[in-house]
């Protein structure tokens, strides 16, 4: 049986009361795999990475379970998760100009890194960065190390990004959007180098993007409105979509081999607000399938290895998402 390495448990995320932003995520990844972590802009992944790292903006407050391991990081103390942060929990922010320290050469804070969680001594921290900044594909290390990020280019950036959060050699790396900024030839780069340098760790894969979603991941968990609605083996996922708003997301992306007659369809309407109340499925106001039912909310029923949170779950969608 697969070990599972992190294991949340009706995760929750809220702003004060009534003004829930994630709202009961379970979630799994397992050591060695990697979970795509679906949605579109404002439907809580982002927060729900935030949470795992105990990095929520002003005002938010998780609640639920999620554990690494043996070890609950929820409600955990500051001190603790400092120690857990860089170390057993590394993350690729989306923005890696704004991550990065813009006053400190790339190559000093790779080896802070070393120097908090690791007994290595400067030279060595030194020598390690070195060879991190080599192992993302990074040409001349030892030149590059001694510039600003400003200095360097959004792949070579996010390049960074990627060694400082492989420095504490963590159990669990999450990347967050870590292409959305790149080109396409630098995003197929970035995406090749975190599935060589992730074989041996669990991967928390944040994307708006299906398209990137077949080319990196194990399993995939689409959230909508705070929620996981659809989850399983990617395969399963991309080709037999159960969930409307999946089956929808999917026939959103574009297919080189079948160039789009016209406008790309598009899903009506807009993700709930944050805080805003919500009765029934939270997809039913643009569901083209909602029935009656769906004025209940509908829970997330497990069968096999997917899951999904629908009243008509659908088995036929392929042909639609074919079209």
């Amino acid at each position: 049986m697969t070990e599972q390495l992190l294991e949340a448990r009706d995760l929750r995320v809220d702003f004060g009361q009534g003004r829930e932003a994630v709202r009961g995520v379970d979630l799994t990844v397992a050591r060695g795999e990697t979970v795509a972590l679906v949605g579109e802009s404002g439907c809580g992944k982002s927060l729900t990475a935030l949470a795992l790292m105990d990095l929520l903006p002003p005002g938010a407050r998780a609640s639920g379970s999620a554990r690494l391991g043996d070890t609950e990081l929820i409600g955990r103390d500051e001190r603790t998760m400092r120690r857990i942060r860089g170390d057993r929990i590394g993350m690729i922010f989306q923005d890696p100009m704004s991550a990065l320290n813009p006053t400190t050469t790339v190559g000093t804070q790779i080896a802070e890194v070393l120097a908090i969680h690791t007994s290595m001594g400067r030279r060595e921290r030194r020598r390690r960065a070195l060879e991190l900044l080599d192992s993302v594909g990074i040409p001349d290390p030892a030149v590059r190390a001694k510039q600003m990020p400003h200095e360097l280019s959004g792949g070579m950036r996010q390049r960074v990004m990627i060694s400082i959060a492989l420095a504490g050699s963590p159990e669990l790396l999450i990347a967050d959007e870590p292409t959305t900024a790149l080109d396409v030839t630098v995003q197929a780069q970035v995406l090749a180098l975190l599935r060589e340098r992730t074989r041996d760790t669990a991967l928390l894969f944040i994307t708006h993007d299906m398209g990137v979603v077949a080319e990196i991941a194990d399993r995939v968990a689409v959230m909508y409105a705070g929620s996981v609605v659809e989850s399983g083996p990617v395969a399963k996922v991309l080709e037999a979509p159960e969930h409307p708003y999946t089956a929808a997301l999917l026939r959103s992306v574009p297919d080189p081999d079948r160039p789009a007659i016209g406008d790309l369809p598009t899903i009506p309407g807009q993700v709930p607000s944050v805080g805003e109340h919500i009765e029934g499925c939270p997809f039913r106001p643009r569901c083209a399938s909602a029935t009656d039912e769906c004025a209940t909310a509908p829970a997330l029923v497990t069968t096999g290895e997917s899951a999904v949170a629908c009243w008509n779950p659908r088995t036929d969608l392929l042909s639609e998402v074919a079209r």
